[in-house]
């Protein structure tokens, strides 16, 4: 088996670019960051608050969370609701971002996403996969481009969707973002000592798939 740790902070296409590089691969894709969404989605829906470390651990028992593959594609289910679509927006985002800091929830994720690992060789994307869910993989990489440039895709992503967004406010949200992931003293957002830097700031979304794809080849071959 091998498996392949991307992270990164918010914005930077590890999804996107990982799900790419997983198929080409022939490794199956897991999106860890779809597991915290879904617990914070969980809170907000519960109308409870994501910084409220004790009500948030009190609803854990209350959450089946699962990852099925459904034709190639992953698929996030809350207590067998397919929750996929509803967890992508940027109010979840937030909300993952704040129960990610709260250590109850991140072991109570982190057996599932050790699990996939040790049965299929994997690409699994996150903010802490080199450095605590998956310390020993074959390949790390650390993906990131600049605030501006993760603010504008997002922004376009949305304009695509014909939904209407302010690239100003998307880009405060991400600085935001990144200073909560960053500063939480559990599990910090952080390159791994051993991580390969890749920056995709001046690069398209072809051009950083094919040079996400060419690092792990030159790491596993």
């Amino acid at each position: 088996m091998t498996s392949v740790a991307i992270d990164g902070p918010a914005g930077a296409g590890k999804s996107t670019i990982a799900r790419a590089a997983a198929k080409q691969l022939g490794f199956i894709y897991v999106d860890t960051g779809a597991l915290y969404r879904t617990i914070g989605y969980a809170c907000l829906k519960r109308g409870i608050s994501p910084r409220d470390s004790a009500a948030v651990e009190g609803i854990l028992s209350e959450l089946q969370i699962a990852l099925r593959f459904l034709s190639g594609e992953q698929h996030t289910f809350l207590n067998e609701e397919d929750v996929s679509e509803l967890i992508r927006t940027e109010e979840v985002s937030m909300a993952a971002s704040h129960v990610s800091a709260i250590p109850a929830v991140r072991a109570f994720l982190l057996d599932l996403q050790r699990g996939f690992a040790k049965t299929q060789s994997v690409v699994m994307d996150g903010r802490d996969i080199g450095t605590v869910v998956l310390p020993h993989a074959d390949v790390k990489v650390f993906l990131t481009a600049s605030a501006e440039a993760r603010a504008h895709r997002r922004w376009l992503q949305y304009r695509e969707k014909g939904i209407s967004a302010d690239e100003q406010e998307i880009l405060r949200e991400i600085r935001q973002r990144d200073e909560n992931d960053s500063g939480r003293e559990i599990a910090p957002l952080r390159r791994a000592e051993d991580a390969a830097l890749l920056d995709t700031t001046e690069l398209t979304l072809e051009e950083s798939i094919s040079q996400m794809i060419s690092l792990i080849r030159s790491k596993i071959s």
